[in-house]
């Protein structure tokens, strides 16, 4: 008999709480003459590293995820109403990350230390998992797990039964394993030296929700 098909999209979804902490950094330095600029811009980075040592973390675990050395100019209008620019150095930015178990005292600690160097990077405080692999593979399970309950369900009902698969269709796009709590620290308003402290209270962070799809081609017997 001719084989048929039945193709179904099954939807997995997974939660799960965040159990590490991930503090982006940013350098930044403008300077007129080159050398300058990536003198301080080591010098920088030495004190930062120097912060994240005295809270308590291997120098390691401060991470590069982006540098960049470009010319910084500043559009203006000359005397006879036409557009100029005018040069005003070199900027160097530079990215990193420190992550860490989420430990909401350690956090507090962490900030402290580097509000005192004379760096000031600015940062941002995200909240995710410690082991996304397990995760990934878990929502992919879990998708798989649909689109079969879904077959079957179909083919019960059309009083047919269901045969091999024929194909999985799957669009490996990467995940945001990010909660979607919104952890602000205003860098301008904070009594750093109190940070520690204040930063030590026990939040509870929203859970990690995922989900993706995946599409199944089973022979309908």
């Amino acid at each position: 008999m001719d084989k048929r098909e039945i193709v179904v999209k099954g939807i997995g979804k997974v939660s799960a709480s965040p159990d590490l902490l991930v503090l982006d950094l940013n350098l930044e330095v403008v300077e007129h003459e080159y050398d300058k600029a990536m003198l301080i811009a080591t010098e920088h980075l030495d004190t930062l590293c120097a912060a994240v040592v005295s809270a308590g973390h291997d120098k390691k675990a401060l991470k590069t995820t982006q540098f960049n050395v470009n010319t910084k100019y500043d559009s203006y209008r000359d005397k006879s109403n036409n557009w100029k620019q005018k040069f005003i150095g070199y900027c160097c930015t530079h990215g990193l990350r420190l992550e860490f178990d989420l430990d909401m005292k350690k956090l507090g600690v962490t900030l402290g230390a580097i509000a005192d160097c004379p760096a000031k990077p600015k940062f941002s405080i995200k909240f995710s998992v410690k082991d996304p692999t397990a995760m990934s593979e878990q929502l992919l399970r879990n998708a798989i797990e649909n689109a079969k309950q879904k077959a079957e369900v179909l083919t019960t009902a059309a009083g047919v039964k269901l045969g091999e698969i024929k194909r999985i269709d799957y669009n490996w796009s990467e995940h945001h394993l990010y909660s979607q709590t919104d952890f602000c620290v205003a860098e301008s308003s904070v009594d750093y030296s109190a940070s520690p402290r204040a930063l030590a209270m026990d939040i509870e962070p929203e859970d990690i929700d995922v989900s993706d799809t995946v599409t199944v081609i089973w022979e309908m017997e």
